[in-house]
């Protein structure tokens, strides 16, 4: 049995950083995946009564940026110097950021609000903070990575919200920035990851 055990809803989720962290890493890990009607079963084991939470080495933890950062470092994927962590930090920091924009919009139930927060996603936000990653890209010129050469959390935090993105909306971030497009193909060229890409369960979010 694997070592680690990733546990999360039936989608991609917020556990989906976490799976490709350890899927680029080489890791084996028990993908457990729950409905709503059986979460019950499973939220009195979570930490914090929240998911996603994993289990490694016979202990539980919780809280997805953690647990993806922690991962990334345990497994190679935390850049080689302290400097290469804080831009990692600071690209998922960003992820984030536009996140909670997005779920705002998504959450809202007044139809006109509803439709002048996806205007000002499509254009402002969005535009604003792809353009802070293109850039941030153009500062490691050469490699189509935020930091070295080699893939980190940072490209994989980036490569999924562009998917989200692209998958849920007009908004193709990979199309209007030729950086974030080298980045995907990056991404989806590296053999571990693309066999997990093709092999993923096709969900909703």
């Amino acid at each position: 049995m694997a070592s680690i055990k990733v546990f999360y809803f039936d989608a991609r989720g917020r556990a989906e950083i976490i799976r490709q962290v350890l899927t680029l890493a080489g890791q084996t890990f028990d993908d457990v995946r729950f409905t709503k009607e059986d979460w019950p079963k499973y939220k009195s084991d979570a930490p914090f009564g929240q998911a996603p939470y994993v289990e490694y080495k016979g202990k539980k933890y919780g809280q997805s940026h953690a647990i993806a950062s922690f991962f990334a470092e345990e497994f190679g994927l935390l850049g080689e110097s302290s400097l290469d962590r804080l831009r990692i930090n600071e690209v998922a920091g960003l992820v984030m950021d536009l996140v909670q924009i997005i779920v705002k919009a998504m959450v809202t139930k007044d139809e006109a609000a509803k439709a002048e927060l996806d205007k000002k996603l499509d254009d402002e936000e969005y535009p604003k903070f792809f353009g802070r990653f293109a850039k941030l890209l153009q500062e490691n010129p050469g490699n189509d990575v935020f930091v070295g050469k080699e893939l980190t959390l940072a490209d994989l935090y980036v490569y999924n919200l562009v998917y989200n993105i692209a998958k849920n909306s007009p908004y193709d971030a990979a199309a209007k920035f030729p950086e974030l497009q080298a980045l995907k193909t990056k991404v989806e060229a590296n053999p571990a990851m693309k066999e997990y890409l093709a092999n993923r369960k096709e969900t909703p979010f």
